[in-house]
């Protein structure tokens, strides 16, 4: 792996655990004596994470980690709601019966024990064995381009264990649908769950402002 990927990957995982927080400026200087790299690749790494909207270039004060609040949520829903119903119903029609049957089996036992980290572990695992399915690598870049966004705003969100159950339980629906091969059924069980953690998190807003950074 190039010095510049392992310094865009470092960075970017930092940003969406939290541990450079919206607001931060990052230096080259800093930056490149923490990761271990010259600072060529880390301004290569900044111009990606600008490019991936991780970060912003401010007059006088260089690369900042950019601002996400629950405010995004409905801009980043508007663009995830259709993509994502796609690719189930492509997936429907191209995918393996077998992967997405056994993916339901692990959601159902999911929302018996509901847990924040192992279920968003599971769901990025349907979400790989959509995009493998699929076979469009335009669709899974827009894609995957979204997702790492909604983890910076699932992260302000609170990850509340009736909802939890009641996303794995959404969760087994698609992947029913999409072993069912049958393709507007994985879209409408997409679109609702969909809409349903929209409807969460607009609740959540209302109830609890969350101000951005």
């Amino acid at each position: 792996m190039r010095a510049s990927d392992t310094a865009y990957t470092a960075l970017q995982e930092d940003i969406l655990e939290g541990r450079l927080a919206p607001g931060t400026v990052l230096g080259e200087v800093g930056q490149s004596e923490r990761l271990g790299v010259s600072r060529t690749p880390i301004r290569e790494a900044f111009s990606r994470l600008i490019a991936a909207g991780l970060a912003v270039q401010h007059p006088g004060r260089g690369t900042v980690v950019s601002d996400i609040s629950l405010e995004d949520v409905d801009r980043l829903f508007e663009v995830r709601i259709p993509l994502e119903t796609q690719a189930a119903g492509l997936a429907a029609q191209r995918g393996t019966p077998e992967v997405f049957t056994a993916l339901a089996e692990e959601f159902r036992q999911a929302k018996l024990a509901p847990e924040a980290e192992s279920h968003y572990k599971l769901a990025a695992r349907m979400d790989e064995a959509i995009d493998t399915s699929v076979g469009n690598p335009y669709l899974s870049t827009m894609l995957a381009n979204l997702r790492v966004h909604l983890i910076r705003v699932r992260r302000l969100a609170k990850d509340q264990p009736e909802r939890l159950a009641e996303s794995a339980a959404e969760h087994r629906d698609i992947c029913l649908g999409i072993a069912s091969g049958d393709s507007q059924m994985a879209e409408a069980a997409t679109s609702l769950h969909l809409r349903r953690s929209l409807a969460y998190i607009s609740e959540l807003r209302q109830a609890e402002p969350v101000p951005s950074p």
